[in-house]
């Protein structure tokens, strides 16, 4: 999966106890590979689901001196209006777009599949929830904002996933992505999709990461919005 015309390595998978019936496609943050991401959900998953942590391609970071990263997409700037890398957050979108769709072919209904990511991550499952025709159970949100937000008009609840539930966290103690665009995406958010779908989680002292605490609520997030079926 990728933001540009590079090849990635495939995505780190915590596979099932049993058989899947769920699936979460989770996105890292700039820098980092799906491995991370992959050992954390192997601490809090639930054994009829399948988790899976692609890995971004690497590539030139305009916001980090053009310095090749593992990267969904370029970043020029972190101000709330700097430029976007419209076509690289498109082709993330669509590359994900596609993981959702194989794992339909797979067996999983798509509205048995949530998105998330972290960060930069975060952004593009936003992004893609918000474009996709696929139904999806919801979104996990961590530490992120949402792209290309001005493409989104005012209350335009529509599409597949406007009835969506969105578990949106960030730390207010964040300096790189600040509390501020946490805030702000999750106000555009609940005119996009359902207000009261929309849960926004702070953890006093987070810096840009993850805490203990946040796991369990993405755990519970994932628990309710993907419960075990039939004889499970």
């Amino acid at each position: 999966m990728c933001g540009n015309n590079m090849s990635a390595p495939l995505p780190a998978i915590v596979p099932a106890a049993r058989k899947a019936t769920a699936a979460v496609i989770f996105l890292h943050g700039l820098g980092d590979t799906g491995h991370s991401w992959a050992e954390a959900f192997a601490g809090i998953r639930l054994p009829h689901v399948k988790y899976i942590c692609p890995h971004a391609p690497t590539m030139p970071v305009t916001l980090n001196m053009r310095l090749n990263m593992p990267s969904w997409f370029d970043i020029y700037g972190l101000s709330p209006d700097a430029d976007e890398d419209e076509a690289g957050i498109k082709a993330a979108s669509e590359n994900l777009e596609a993981l959702i769709k194989q794992e339909v072919k797979n067996g999983i209904p798509s509205n048995r599949i949530i998105l998330g990511g972290f960060s930069q991550g975060g952004a593009v499952a936003l992004y893609t929830a918000l474009t996709s025709q696929q139904q999806l159970a919801g979104v996990v949100a961590l530490s992120c904002w949402l792209p290309l937000r001005k493409a989104f008009p005012q209350a335009s609840a529509g599409g597949a996933n406007k009835d969506m539930h969105l578990l949106q966290c960030h730390g207010d103690s964040d300096p790189l992505v600040p509390l501020v665009y946490g805030s702000q995406t999750t106000e555009k958010m609940k005119t996009l999709v359902t207000p009261s779908n929309v849960t926004f989680k702070l953890y006093r002292g987070l810096l840009h990461s993850a805490c203990p605490e946040e796991m369990v609520d993405i755990k519970r997030f994932i628990e309710k919005r993907l419960p075990p079926v039939g004889d499970e």
